[in-house]
């Protein structure tokens, strides 16, 4: 039950996948030659970053828990918040420490740059909304540029920023939408979210906005002749998830669809993910 409680609490499959982000921004941006010890260290940081970045979120989130999710670790009383806090220290050390064996200055900073955003989003930023979300939404876009800066490879030239930029705008509107889903126990905790202020109406259509700009970003390798074929193809399947959450959220804008569509919203940019691997070949 304890190692079930503290895995729920750091949640490894969503670390794993930031892991799996810098890993992909270090192959797009093309290295010069390939480094499995930096490619490892850099998954390493995404993970222990992104846990910490988990056990924070929980801490200072659970009075809001206690009404949205009950049946998380702290709320529920199978972690204190005291262990919690010490495990959110250790993880974040180990990651930190990660970055500074990849012997790159740029990398340390990013790092507890991410780290440091991750605890301003949960302290103080979250009740402020849009402000927040655009936090998250670039802690999503962050360990690609990271991948990137450890691979010594070519950023400009490749499709990390746009990978970048789409992962941002996705991840903007999946945060809006979210908050539609949350607006009770935001209410609690007095998140100004724009379902809290402007009605679930003027959320979806948000979201769904930057749901479409990340789609409209997509596309823009394809025009500055960055995309090999797998790209241009391969690309079309995620896009349709995005147009179809787009549609899904602007006509029907009710919490439960809206928990729905966050969900489905993940599987889309995994989905994305798979895409830029084989457009970096």
């Amino acid at each position: 039950m304890g190692a079930r409680a503290y895995a729920s609490l750091l949640r490894p499959a969503n670390c794993a996948m930031i892991g799996f982000a810098v890993i992909v921004g270090y192959f797009v941006s093309k290295p010069a030659e390939v480094s499995f010890l930096k490619g490892a260290l850099g998954f390493s940081t995404g993970f222990f970053v992104c846990a910490y970045s988990m056990a924070v979120n929980d801490i200072y989130d659970v009075e809001v828990d206690r009404i949205n999710r009950p049946d998380r670790p702290i709320p529920s009383g199978v972690i204190s918040i005291h262990a919690a806090t010490r495990l959110s220290i250790l993880v974040l050390l180990a990651g930190v420490a990660s970055s500074v064996l990849t012997l790159s200055p740029a990398a340390v900073f990013i790092a507890l740059a991410y780290a440091l955003l991750s605890w301003l989003y949960n302290s103080k930023a979250k009740q402020t909304g849009l402000p927040g979300n655009v936090i998250v939404a670039s802690s999503l876009a962050i360990p690609f540029i990271y991948g990137g800066v450890i691979s010594g490879g070519d950023l400009a030239r490749s499709l990390l920023l746009m990978m970048a930029a789409t992962s941002f705008f996705s991840g903007v509107g999946r945060e809006v939408v979210k908050s539609m889903a949350d607006v009770e126990g935001d209410a609690k905790r007095g998140v100004n979210s724009i379902a809290r202020n402007f009605g679930l109406r003027a959320a979806a259509f948000v979201g769904a906005g930057f749901f479409t700009c990340a789609v409209a970003s997509s596309w823009v390798p394809l025009f500055l002749g960055l995309a090999n074929r797998v790209y241009t193809y391969g690309v079309i399947a995620p896009d349709l998830v995005f147009v179809y959450l787009a549609v899904s959220i602007a006509s029907r804008h009710d919490p439960g669809n809206a928990h729905r569509v966050k969900t489905l919203a993940l599987g889309g940019m995994a989905l994305g993910l798979l895409v830029f691997i084989g457009g970096a070949f």
